[in-house]
């Protein structure tokens, strides 16, 4: 070959080197990769709850969807105020195949929904609540994924819904945007673990006084419970309560820090878990104690979801309010609440032991028969697995003032109990002294909540945060102590919480084949040129000669 038919053939190789990558870049660009969150996938008593599947691999959609559109091989992209329940719950109901569902989430649940209607598109919370209630408590054979919405969702979505608009859905043939989750098979959490923190605040014994003195048990679960275990924060429940409880036991620890302002009653800290599971955690904990300490507790106080209220307190109670300590209590509580212009009803509730569904913290407590209260801006019992801390929970919802109110009630409450002060309008924690609440603790701790996911079986007994709440309680209450436990058996529970979204754009069959014509058409011309150029015409034409054909000789 001549010097100049190398050059032309080197280039000619180049250039189709160069488009076969183009069209593979072409066919195969990521549009976009995104944090995404799995829908919980657990099992209770046996029965398959949640997402039964992680790995996704399909089409998108979105809506409007054409009339009978098979959705079994599509992945739905759906933002939330755009998801009809009633779609979701044909599907779950009748067992339709559906590749898979992502939904997106706006970044501030708490937002009023510009429209102002009270429709199916509603406020995003109560939108996201009953969402979270139908996806939670049904088996979901598809994966389900949670997103927030930014620009490259929102703009993958405008695509996705104007490929819809052709009347075509998005395949294999005419192209669109494919959605790749890649995940391995969920397995078993094995040995899911509970960690109870607690720490105590010794009163102050007279001389000669051989008796134990009685203990008064702060008590608030911090574990959450929700649809999504890699977002479920739980700012309000029970981030209020568990923060609340923090603040009391560190104005509480300036007081016992002098033996000349160190009351007479121990002050009993407890951070437990479990409290979604009808507070597991809470009942491992309170059987873990010598009987002797069990019986020294003059009464527990439960604080549950006390992050946004502003005038109406409940105390919920397992003993009849007429019961000569209940009433007691329930005086103290309202002595103290008219004082601040608030106020607190009380609730009574029998308890059936014989009913594993434990409702409120306290009746964990009266079943070991001890008095407690649970003091809570909830005026009923939430149903199971709800309230417990969902995707609507967020930092949003929860008010510093609501949290600095029940601290002030309780704390004061506990003082005139402690100090003999009953009846006695003083106010120790007076704004601007040196027991004053401090709104800046209960903010950080507040935020440090609401960045936290906290579903107890994948809050491992080692991790940061549980380091973090012993540490701070040991900052302001002396042995304390971490109990880890396992959460009882009638809840399995499942890995692959969180992903990554890849998003591809994906061209037709149609251009493939035209592409591939394209390039084969090429391809020929280029071989044509190159033995055209190198050994003439007529090599050429003698390649597409028939060959002669050779005649056998007989024997």
């Amino acid at each position: 070959m001549s010097p100049s038919g190398e050059v032309v053939a080197s280039v000619s190789s180049a250039l189709a080197v160069l488009l076969v990558l183009l069209a593979c870049v072409e066919l195969g660009d990521a549009a976009a990769a995104v944090g995404v969150y799995r829908l919980i996938q657990y099992d209770l008593a046996g029965a398959p709850l949640g997402s039964r599947a992680a790995a996704l691999n399909h089409h998108a959609a979105a809506f409007p969807l054409p009339a009978g559109a098979d959705l079994s091989r599509s992945a739905l992209v759906a933002p939330l105020l755009d998801l009809p329940l009633a779609f979701l719950r044909e599907y779950l109901a009748e067992k339709k195949h559906l590749g898979g569902l992502l939904i997106l989430l706006p970044r501030n649940i708490s937002a009023k929904n510009v429209e102002g209607n009270n429709d199916d598109k509603g406020e995003p919370k109560n939108v996201l609540a009953e969402l979270e209630k139908l996806l939670m408590h049904e088996e979901v054979p598809f994966p389900v994924y949670f997103a927030f919405h930014d620009d490259n969702l929102d703009n993958l979505l405008a695509d996705i819904r104007k490929i819809a608009s052709s009347g075509q859905p998005a395949s294999a043939s005419t192209g669109g945007y494919k959605l790749v989750v890649p995940s391995a098979e969920p397995k078993k959490v094995s040995s899911p673990t509970i960690s109870n923190i607690q720490g105590w605040l010794p009163g102050s014994k007279g001389e000669g006084d051989a008796e134990q003195l009685p203990t008064i048990a702060i008590v608030a679960n911090y574990d959450t419970f929700g649809a999504a275990p890699a977002l479920s924060v739980g700012s309000d429940s029970n981030g209020s309560g568990a923060v609340a409880l923090l603040e009391i036991a560190r104005i509480f620890s300036r007081l016992y820090s002098s033996p000349k302002t160190r009351g007479k009653f121990n002050l009993l800290f407890g951070l437990t878990s479990g409290g979604p599971y009808n507070y597991n955690g809470t009942s491992k904990w309170l059987r873990s104690f010598d009987q002797r300490v069990r019986e020294s507790i003059d009464y527990a106080i439960c604080l549950n979801s006390v992050g946004s209220w502003s005038h109406d307190l409940w105390m919920h109670v397992s003993k009849p309010p007429e019961n000569p300590y209940i009433k007691q209590i329930f005086e103290d509580f309202s002595d103290v609440s008219k004082e601040m212009g608030i106020s607190v009803g009380i609730k009574h509730k029998k308890i059936n032991v014989s009913n594993s569904r434990v409702a409120w913290e306290h009746e964990q407590f009266s079943r070991f028969r001890v008095t407690a209260l649970t003091l809570s801006e909830l005026s009923t019992p939430p149903e199971f697995l709800e309230s417990t801390g969902g995707l609507y929970d967020t930092r949003e919802s929860v008010d510093v003032e609501s949290v600095m109110r029940t601290v002030k009630l309780v704390s004061e409450i506990l003082a005139r109990q402690i100090y003999g002060l009953r009846g006695r309008n003083i106010d120790v924690f007076a704004d601007n002294s040196s027991l004053a609440i401090s709104p800046h603790y209960i903010r950080s701790w507040l935020d440090l909540f609401s960045r936290t996911p906290r579903v107890a079986p994948f809050l491992q007994k080692n991790d940061p945060f549980i380091v973090a709440l012993k540490k701070e309680l040991s900052e302001h209450t002396t042995d304390v102590h971490v109990q880890n436990d396992v959460l009882d058996g009638m809840f399995t529970f499942y890995d692959a919480t969180k992903s990554t979204l890849n998003v591809y754009q994906v061209a037709s069959v149609t251009f493939d084949l035209l592409f591939l014509l394209v390039l084969g058409s090429y391809l020929i011309v280029l071989f044509s040129f190159l033995v055209i150029t190198t050994r003439g015409l007529d090599d050429l034409i003698n390649i597409f000669r028939r060959p002669p054909s050779r005649k056998v000789k007989g024997a």
